[in-house]
């Protein structure tokens, strides 16, 4: 599973790299965009024209972000399927506490491992100028709710999370330390 992950990621290096470029673009747009806001007001359709000829001018894609997630989801919910119903993988142990990779994690150290994960991405890619106090609040809670999630998910699911935001936040420091 974790050898299924890593060669995912390094199929898809290039694209996250780029993912990861679009949003440090779009983080630096935000500004321009909040000013076009500021501008047009009510103005829904000319606001929505100026802000993709901002992102046509500066070749920024506001949708490219998305595209590594469409390509590992479907994996996710492949392996949550053969876990949950995999006669062969019952039992089957990884580590130490985890005597079942298609039963949950029965001391909770894998979601909490992932919440540490997601912090320090969160931490890693601050947070666009003007974003909403709300939404501000809900990406501080989604760690906890993913935590609550995966607490009951086969380990094997949440550690295949693990490794790929791991990789990711890896892929994350590196491109933002050293591609500046």
């Amino acid at each position: 599973m974790i050898l299924l992950v890593l060669l995912l990621k390094g199929a898809l290096w290039k694209l996250t790299a780029a993912q990861f470029r679009s949003g440090a673009k779009m983080r630096k747009l935000q500004p321009r965009v909040a000013a076009l806001k500021e501008r047009y007001g009510d103005e829904k359709m000319k606001m929505q024209q100026a802000m993709m000829e901002l992102y046509k001018k500066e070749k920024v894609n506001p949708i490219s972000g998305c595209m590594p997630i469409l390509v590992t989801f479907p994996v996710f919910i492949g392996l949550m399927r053969v876990l949950s119903e995999s006669l062969e993988l019952r039992q089957a142990s990884f580590i130490g506490w985890i005597r079942d990779l298609s039963a949950p994690d029965p001391f909770f150290v894998l979601p909490l491992l992932y919440v540490l994960i997601m912090s320090a991405t969160q931490w890693l890619s601050p947070a666009p100028i003007g974003m909403d106090p709300a939404q501000q609040k809900m990406m501080k809670i989604m760690p906890l709710l993913f935590a609550v999630m995966f607490a009951f998910f086969p380990a094997g699911t949440v550690l295949y999370w693990i490794v790929n935001g791991g990789v990711s936040l890896l892929q994350q420091w590196l491109i933002t330390r050293y591609e500046k």
